[in-house]
């Protein structure tokens, strides 16, 4: 099946090297030059991972990507960073982009990362994850969420999450009542490249308790483990 990617890149040569090179995955990609055009783009059609980049004219990859995420667009994001901008990765991950890509990259660690991205799936790096046996729905009072069709509805619902938010939950429904540090979040859901950024965790954990918990304040689902991390309320049946 073909995908579809979006490629916001100001740069021709890099995105014409970028959807050249997604051709061999067979994913088509659309390019958009500046980042009020990639905006437009991404909310006006249907893609599954964009790639955005952060330094743009019109609008920056940081601003685009803010406001797809408060419009609730959960396509996948990769991002692209010069090698100076720490503080803008750090930004990009706390807004919801799923993935960075630091400049000058490889072809193949790009194609990589993209198709990790269009897997959409369930962290798999966890032990016994392959399992022929391993359930695909799990649910907790109104909350359910289903891998093989990666959606979760609360109260019936369907609920917008990005990919890393359903990760997190997804990770949380199949080991509920087990306590994550941080760093065991990012190393279970973002890959052991991303230590240093715990405070990412905290960010995406609270967007989510804003989409499935009746009351973020006080939640039920996702509770904090004072001095430790998180873990799912596995006294709700």
């Amino acid at each position: 099946m073909t995908r579809r990617a979006l490629i916001v890149e100001d740069d021709a040569d890099i995105a014409t090297l970028v959807e050249v090179n997604l051709r061999d995955i067979d994913c088509q990609a659309t390019i958009a030059r500046d980042g009020l055009e990639g905006l437009r783009q991404a909310t006006e059609g249907l893609f599954d991972v964009i790639i955005l980049d952060i330094m743009l004219p019109g609008l920056s990859g940081i601003e685009v990507c803010r406001r797809l995420r408060e419009q609730h667009v959960s396509t996948p994001i990769l991002m692209l960073t010069a090698r100076h901008e720490e503080i803008d990765k750090v930004l990009a991950l706390d807004l919801g982009a799923d993935d960075y890509l630091t400049k000058p990259f490889s072809v193949r660690e790009l194609l990589a990362r993209v198709k990790a991205r269009l897997r959409r799936s369930v962290p798999d790096n966890e032990p016994g994850f392959a399992a022929a046996a391993a359930p695909t729905r799990f649910a907790r009072r109104d909350l359910l969420l289903d891998t093989e069709l990666h959606r979760v509805t609360v109260g019936g619902k369907v609920v917008d999450l990005t990919a890393k938010e359903f990760d997190l939950l997804a990770l949380f429904l199949r080991h509920p009542g087990r306590t994550y540090t941080r760093t065991q979040l990012l190393d279970q859901v973002w890959g052991y490249s991303y230590t240093g950024y715990e405070h990412t965790v905290n960010s995406h954990i609270n967007r989510l308790r804003m989409k499935i918990e009746a009351d973020a304040a006080r939640p039920e689902h996702i509770l904090t483990v004072w001095g430790v991390g998180y873990k799912l309320n596995d006294e709700l049946t």
